[in-house]
């Protein structure tokens, strides 16, 4: 499933707000975990002109495998990674409170239906390369 701008515009939310929280609790071993399951997250949602609001949605988490070997051809290395990344989202939609006039109070964010182990895309996570 595409996902809009608006996606986007709250995956840096998440990360940047520091208002990231995991809520619940499994039988899996967070520290061991190779994979990528979906997690309950709240974050504080917030825009200019609004009040913030405290949001709990379901969102990707994990790790996956990753790896790179040499090879004889250029570019001389073989790369193999991966990211856990949405795979089924729903859109939900929020009023946020005390809104000053004239700004729009409804804020859209993605809600992790399905989560897998892929090759990142920037239609719906933000992809940093080094």
């Amino acid at each position: 499933m595409k996902l809009h701008h608006v996606v986007l515009g709250s995956v840096p939310l998440l990360i940047l707000a520091g208002c990231v929280s995991a809520l619940k609790t499994s039988n899996i071993n967070l520290r061991t975990f190779i994979g990528c399951a979906v997690r309950e997250f709240t974050f504080l949602a917030r825009k200019p002109g609004c009040r913030g609001l405290r949001i709990t949605t379901d969102a990707c988490w994990g790790r996956c495998e990753t790896w790179e070997k040499p090879i004889l051809d250029p570019p001389y290395i073989e790369s193999h990674h991966r990211v856990c990344t949405y795979n089924e989202t729903k859109l939900v939609t929020v009023k946020l409170p005390s809104c000053a006039p004239g700004v729009d109070p409804f804020y859209t964010f993605p809600k992790a239906i399905r989560c897998d182990c892929g090759v990142c895309s920037t239609a719906t996570t933000e992809c940093e390369t080094f």
